[in-house]
């Protein structure tokens, strides 16, 4: 009976330890307007808890088997994680004894493997051509403490795969971004470590992830030859032995079009006058080669005269005059009949003359406008960065050149023009003048 007794105690005290810790968490949760109203509660809770434990023996006994239970897996949680203790304390006693065994040499050479493996994923990494495949660098052995024999077998022939990758041409399927930034799979050629490309542009590994991107913009001296090199009818292809050096430098280089744009809008009023004076001229051209024609028929048949040249019209114009006037009235009519000729003949001359006098000054006002904007970003953003100040010393650059491109062939065609007029000239003066001193050679009476 004592010990029954004393068994339900052991129950009680187990009992009310619980139901203090619960009724405490409790109490901390709700909210009593004060801290002695929350403690009489709060012993009341329990009071009336260990009365039901009491009246409950089984319940009484189910907590205490709950509470065995736990403290069991404990113990096993404890014994496991000293059985771990144990076994990595012996692995690591292993590891220093092996290393101790492998002496000044092998560390040294676990030194050097690590030092290499770390330089070659640091300087190719994702920028190199040849690390497009998936494990194709050796693994780091900056954390290896112990050299084993397939970490040495797997850095030389991963050394070895790069070395021998590095002179071949191969054909691969991988994923590319276009420069609208869609990913696609595209298959493409790879020379080595210096070049990687479709049959149309050229790629290079992208800046953070990595992966193959389209060139900006593919150098037309070398875009000619990727399609053949592609498709195998050709052995020549041009290769940059500075890694993407030189091809960027290529591919900055602005087309005609772009350099065009440089000029600003000075650049396109230059271009359409001197578009303007080319049409103006050659049409001119083109009449007096026609008129040219015509008066070289005119003078090989001199008997047959036609009104659709200015020879024609001027000897036409002569066989109308009145014959009895003075020799010098003749030929003040006739020299009248030429002049009436000769503005068909000279015009347009004085619009391309002047064309070709307003486009080097309107570059030289372009290159003036230049110069103000590069001195405005000076002014602006200082000299520290020259992409700042490279817009308008384009805009100057490019104003300069085409005034200069525009005014000389206008030069020339202007020359060209006044040398066909004047020869034009030339033949109707002398032609008319031949036609006059023949008419008073035959009007002239002989003297005995």
């Amino acid at each position: 009976m004592c010990r029954r007794t004393l068994c339900q105690l052991g129950y009680a005290c187990v009992v009310l330890g619980l139901v203090a810790v619960s009724g405490v968490s409790m109490a901390q949760t709700e909210s009593a307007t004060s801290l002695r109203d929350a403690r009489e509660a709060a012993q009341a809770r329990d009071q009336q808890r260990l009365m039901s434990f009491l009246d409950n023996q089984q319940a009484l006994e189910s907590a205490l088997e709950q509470a065995r239970a736990e403290h069991e897996d404990s113990q096993q949680q404890h014994e496991a994680l000293q059985a771990q203790q144990a076994e990595q304390t012996e692995q690591a006693s292993e590891l220093r004894e092996r290393q101790a065994e492998q002496g000044e040499a092998l560390s040294g050479l676990l030194a050097n493997l690590a030092r290499h493996s770390s330089e070659i994923r640091n300087t190719l990494g994702e920028e190199s051509l040849l690390t497009l495949e998936e494990g194709s660098l050796p693994q780091r052995l900056d954390e290896v403490e112990v050299l084993e024999r397939h970490q040495l077998e797997d850095v030389v022939d991963h050394l070895a795969a790069l070395t021998a990758r590095s002179g071949r041409a191969e054909r691969l399927s991988m994923s590319v971004a276009d420069a609208n930034g869609e990913v696609a799979t595209r298959e493409l050629l790879r020379l080595g470590d210096f070049a990687a490309f479709t049959e149309s542009e050229l790629l290079e590994r992208g800046e953070g992830d990595g992966n193959l991107v389209v060139l900006a913009r593919t150098p037309n001296a070398i875009g000619g030859l990727l399609a053949d090199y592609y498709q195998g009818e050709s052995n020549v292809m041009a290769v940059d032995p500075t890694q993407g050096s030189v091809l960027e430098a290529l591919a900055q280089q602005p087309s005609l079009w772009e350099r065009f744009q440089q000029g600003g809008y000075v650049g396109y009023v230059v271009v359409a006058l001197g578009i303007l004076g080319m049409i103006i001229g050659l049409g001119q051209y083109l009449y007096l080669v026609l008129v040219s024609l015509r008066v070289n028929r005119q003078r090989q048949s001199p008997d047959q005269l036609q009104a659709n040249n200015p020879l024609g019209r001027v000897l036409l114009r002569f066989e109308g005059m009145d014959k009895h006037q003075t020799p010098e009235a003749l030929e003040a009519r006739l020299d009248e009949a030429v002049l009436a000729e000769l503005p068909r003949l000279e015009r347009s001359q004085p619009m391309v003359k002047l064309l070709a006098a307003i486009a080097p000054l309107l570059g030289l006002l372009g290159t003036v406008t230049g110069m103000i904007v590069t001195f405005q970003a000076i002014t602006v953003f200082g000299t520290g960065d020259p992409q700042l100040m490279a817009g308008g010393i384009s805009q100057a650059l490019v104003t300069t050149v085409l005034g200069l491109i525009t005014a000389v062939p206008l030069l020339f065609v202007q020359t060209a023009l006044a040398g066909r007029s004047r020869y034009l000239t030339h033949v109707i003066e002398g032609q008319a003048s031949a036609t006059l001193a023949d008419h008073l050679e035959s009007h002239t009476p002989v003297v005995n």
